[in-house]
């Protein structure tokens, strides 16, 4: 039996590499994916999310949830490294869904119609796990497991000096859901950043007669520019595919227990992980998190899941 997933994210090119793994993958059953706002706003990642999966095409259609505004969200604007519309300005055109439902209320439909049986990806802001907990207190004990990229392990950040971009987006959420009850893991920043690709790829990906290569070849040159022109890095990081191997290849990664918080209020380190290392502390783990990565093995991964990808879309 295939693993139910509901992949939960804010639509820009990495969570665009990440959706195509994942709904092409033939051992997963990806029964929802859910937009949150996040590198785009609301409206922007719901026409995201639905052109994606218009453009690709996958052999299973997931049920799709729609993105809501998030309260307090900080004014980030990350246009320069994913484009106007998160997917490098690619303009890609999308067919309308006539039945869709908000993406808090999505997770837990889905989690009441498979008790125990869904794990839930989140590859954005916490935003609508939070929610979906608030609108179902019982939510913890019906998912499966949750998959979580976020935080840094070292408080070395990427949109402020000591944040990574999705809990600082929506710190409250972020802290909300690490002090819930129930299996989770977290693929922190720094893991994810080690995984690097080089112009290259444009060469190891799909072939463009493909639906999935035809899509990746018009999303990558805008990131490969962007990071070149605005960062001065010749290679680009794709966080949110690397941490989605996770979910698919879970020995790529190594796990410890930990204790676990979020600062939500400092002026300095809004969104931060606070980790409790203290040798003598009486505090229970309330989270797993990835301390190494297999940096050479997870690149690979990533291509040959790729060239799967595009194989199911000829």
């Amino acid at each position: 039996m295939s693993r139910k997933v509901i992949v939960d994210c804010d639509l820009g090119i990495d969570d665009a590499v990440a959706l195509c793994m994942l709904l092409l993958d033939e051992q997963l059953d990806v029964i929802a994916v859910t937009a949150t706002e996040g590198v785009v706003a609301a409206d922007q990642a719901n026409h995201n999310l639905q052109a994606i999966v218009t453009e690709i095409d996958p052999v299973r259609h997931p049920r799709l949830g729609l993105a809501s505004p998030a309260l307090d969200a900080p004014a980030v604007d990350t246009r320069f490294l994913f484009g106007n519309d998160g997917l490098g300005n690619s303009d890609l055109k999308a067919s309308q869904r006539q039945h869709t439902m908000v993406s808090d209320k999505l997770i837990v439909d889905c989690a009441r119609a498979h008790p125990e049986q869904v794990t839930l990806l989140c590859l954005g802001p916490l935003t609508n796990l939070a929610r979906a907990i608030r609108r179902e207190p019982n939510l913890p004990s019906m998912l499966s497991q949750v998959v979580m990229v976020g935080g840094s392990l070292t408080a070395t950040g990427n949109i402020s000096p000591c944040s990574e971009f999705n809990f600082f987006f929506d710190p409250v959420a972020a802290r909300e859901v690490l002090a819930t009850r129930m299996t989770k893991s977290l693929i922190p920043l720094d893991l994810v950043r080690e995984v690097t690709f080089g112009f290259n790829l444009m060469d190891e990906l799909p072939s463009e007669s493909t639906r999935v290569g035809y899509f990746l070849k018009q999303i990558f040159p805008f990131a490969f520019r962007a990071f070149r022109q605005r960062l001065g890095l010749e290679n680009i990081t794709l966080n949110d595919a690397v941490g989605a191997l996770a979910l698919m290849d879970e020995d790529l990664f190594d796990f410890e227990p930990m204790v676990a918080d979020v600062e939500t209020e400092g002026e300095l380190t809004r969104g931060m992980l606070v980790l409790d290392r203290r040798g003598d502390s009486r505090e229970t783990p309330n989270l797993s998190i990835a301390t190494q990565l297999r940096t050479d093995a997870a690149y690979q991964q990533l291509i040959d899941r790729l060239m799967m990808a595009g194989n199911r879309t000829k």
